[in-house]
């Protein structure tokens, strides 16, 4: 049996983002029989139907290519002014393009932290919306928001807290079965 494929996506661009470090202990959490690989926003330009119109650029080629052919996404989001961050909306907007739009009928988890005490909530269920207009199979449970996420990662970035560690890998295990079975009619 092939692996499955599992693309993980942080919506922000700073080195010491929690979202990033979520990202990445979503990474070593991966079961047996999954493969999974970071995607950087960092390579992604702005959208402009411009450039489009000449071709996609090659950062965003690779965006696309990264998502067609993963079995499944996961998106850890941080929240800006009660939404999603601009550069993940960008990257969604981008990989929307076109009649071969990856990310329909794409399994794909959210997740997301913050200082506060909401956890990113506003900001994922922004993303739920995005993900609906675009025909994703996005998993309604388990979710994961990490707030005062200050509190459970350590100096180093790594995440230290147990119950949010049991939560993650509650979230890639649902993520992994569901992106591995048939979709349903």
């Amino acid at each position: 049996m092939a692996a499955i494929r599992i693309l993980v996506i942080p919506g922000a661009l700073r080195r010491a983002s929690f979202n990033r470090a979520l990202a990445r202990a979503a990474l070593e959490r991966m079961p047996a029989g999954a493969e999974a690989s970071l995607f950087e926003l960092h390579g992604v330009p702005l959208y402009d139907g411009d450039v489009e119109a000449a071709g996609f650029p090659p950062g965003v080629a690779a965006l696309r290519a990264a998502i067609a052919g993963a079995n499944g996404v996961l998106i850890v989001t941080p929240e800006y002014n009660y939404s999603v961050p601009g550069v993940l909306k960008n990257a969604i907007d981008w990989a929307s393009r076109g009649p071969d739009q990856p990310l329909r009928r794409k399994t794909v988890a959210i997740a997301g932290a913050s200082n506060g005490g909401f956890g990113s909530a506003r900001a994922q269920l922004a993303l739920r919306q995005v993900l609906a207009a675009l025909d994703a199979r996005v998993l309604n449970r388990p979710e994961l928001m990490v707030s005062t996420a200050q509190e459970k990662f350590d100096a180093d970035l790594k995440l230290v807290d147990e119950k949010t560690r049991t939560t993650l890998g509650k979230l890639v295990d649902a993520l992994v079965a569901r992106a591995g079975s048939p979709e349903p009619e």
